[in-house]
């Protein structure tokens, strides 16, 4: 027992060193992909790529002549890929793109409007009349930005292309009138030891 004891005191530093975990910091915009899977990467260069075709387009004619930026709200992205995509993440990138343009105004989705909404019912209860804000007050969108992110898988035992495609319409609210269709597409090719994708 004593033999088994010993050996496994000297094991365990060995073991313990095997599993050690080291972790760099790197730059939040730099470009690293470790799995071939959809990541920060492309949600970021999709949504720049798309909203600056997006902004490059006639529909913004309109506003422009009527001295006006359009109101803008995201509506549903869905994820319809083999694998699990946050659409919030790339929604939020697709966000910022367009409001950092300056030419589009934003109000909130349905799930920022019922929290704001929420806020306006205990302000009118709580706050103090000058600082409560009224309800009934808020700006309606002009256009929604709808939009679906698919991908086709094509393996041959551990070699795979993955193809992305990332498909999105600006649709006026009043007339349901698409105004703009955009599509971006990546392309990867990926080599794994495993052939699960």
């Amino acid at each position: 027992m004593k033999l088994r004891e010993g050996l496994f005191l000297m094991i365990l530093p060995a073991l313990l060193i095997g599993c050690s975990t080291k972790v760099t910091r790197v730059q939040s915009d730099s470009t690293m992909d470790l799995t071939g899977r959809w990541n920060d990467t492309d949600s970021r260069l999709v949504a720049d790529e798309m909203i600056k075709d997006c902004l490059s387009q006639r529909w913004l004619f309109k506003w422009e002549t009527e001295n006006r930026r359009p109101v803008v709200i995201i509506g549903k992205i869905e994820n319809k890929s083999h694998e699990h995509i946050s659409t919030e993440t790339f929604v939020k990138d697709v966000q910022r793109a367009l409001l950092n343009s300056g030419k589009v105004d934003f109000v909130a989705n349905k799930n920022e409007r019922d929290q704001i909404r929420d806020e306006k019912a205990d302000q009118s209860e709580n706050a103090s009349a000058p600082t409560a804000k009224s309800s009934g007050e808020e700006t309606g969108a002009d256009l929604m930005m709808i939009g679906s992110i698919n991908t086709i898988v094509d393996q041959e035992g551990k070699d795979a292309v993955v193809f992305y495609q990332t498909n999105m319409e600006l649709v006026e609210v009043e007339s349901h009138r698409t105004v703009w269709i955009g599509e971006k597409k990546i392309k990867k090719y990926v080599e794994r030891t495993n052939t699960k994708f």
